[in-house]
């Protein structure tokens, strides 16, 4: 199923039989446990949290009715974050969401040897926007985690999203390889990337997606801007997936998306034993419940 926006992907999960159990590690934190309450009264998620008991009382206060939960008591961060490796090295947790500490104190417990929580895999933030100008849930990455990917890094990257797509319902991900220019330009190593990572999908190296690159922001989103300018192909005016030569590129266009053209977003970090969700500080309690909800359609992430 192609979802149009969170509304119907949102009913899709409340309708699932398996809900994912979400470990919120270092619980104390208000958007986010507002954010897991909700979503297990939805019926989407089931909140485990993972907290010191008396911090965590004034705060869960007026979620406490919202749902059932489990509670894992620790004193503090470096039990939080021990507890969270346990959680899911023993499959009782699914999925991972950020609390009241810093992405850098999660992400140096998730990389380090000992955790046994990474794949091999490059580890990518995927973000989910609703633009009311666009037909459905547009997916770009990475506008918060890889900084300067090379072309293999790209690759990977693609990987994880088109997986975490295909995954969500869409059975063979568009994916656009942002430039400024549809062709190739030896002074422009975005174009050079997108060219290679579409010869590369043309010859079975990136499977399950279609690629196309380089493109222009305009031609992968606008069916009008490709057909005045003559350019064909699947992914013009119908893409799933923009993957972004860096992080400032991605960064922003995700906050334009949001702020400026009046989306809805919601993010996750894929390529880890598990989905982990790594809000900003900044982001809404909405934002947070999106967040999850997309976590929570990872079915047999791995």
């Amino acid at each position: 199923m192609i979802y149009k926006n969170f509304k119907q992907l949102i009913e899709s999960r409340i309708a699932h039989a398996e809900k994912k159990t979400v470990a919120l590690v270092c619980a104390e934190e208000d958007h986010a446990l507002g954010a897991i309450m909700e979503a297990g009264r939805d019926g989407i998620v089931k909140p485990l949290l993972i907290a010191n008991p008396e911090k965590l009382k004034p705060v869960l206060e007026p979620y406490k009715d919202y749902c059932e939960y489990e509670l894992i008591p620790v004193a503090d961060e470096a039990e939080a974050l021990n507890a969270m490796v346990e959680v899911v090295k023993s499959g009782r947790a699914t999925a991972i969401m950020k609390g009241l500490l810093q992405t850098a104190d999660l992400m140096r417990k998730v990389v380090s040897a000992e955790s046994g929580l990474r794949t091999g895999s490059l580890m990518s933030g995927v973000l989910v926007v609703e633009v009311p100008t666009y037909h459905k849930l547009l997916c770009l990455t990475d506008a918060g985690l890889v900084t300067y990917p090379d072309v293999d890094q790209k690759q990977q990257m693609i990987v994880n999203a088109a997986a975490m797509m295909r995954k969500m319902g869409f059975d063979e991900p568009k994916v656009a390889v942002l430039a400024a220019v549809d062709h190739v330009n030896p002074k422009m190593p975005e174009t050079l990337d997108g060219a290679e990572l579409k010869a590369r999908n043309e010859r079975g190296e990136i499977t399950g997606c279609v690629v196309e690159g380089p493109i222009s922001y305009d031609l992968a989103i606008s069916k009008e801007s490709a057909e005045i300018k003559g350019y064909e192909s699947p992914v013009a005016g119908d893409a799933d997936i923009l993957l972004c030569h860096n992080i400032a590129v991605a960064n922003s266009l995700a906050k334009c998306l949001v702020l400026s053209a009046g989306g809805t977003a919601g993010a996750i970090v894929v390529g880890a034993k598990v989905p982990i969700v790594l809000p900003s500080r900044s982001s809404s309690m909405e934002e947070k419940y999106h967040s999850l909800v997309l976590a929570a359609s990872l079915e047999g992430e791995a």
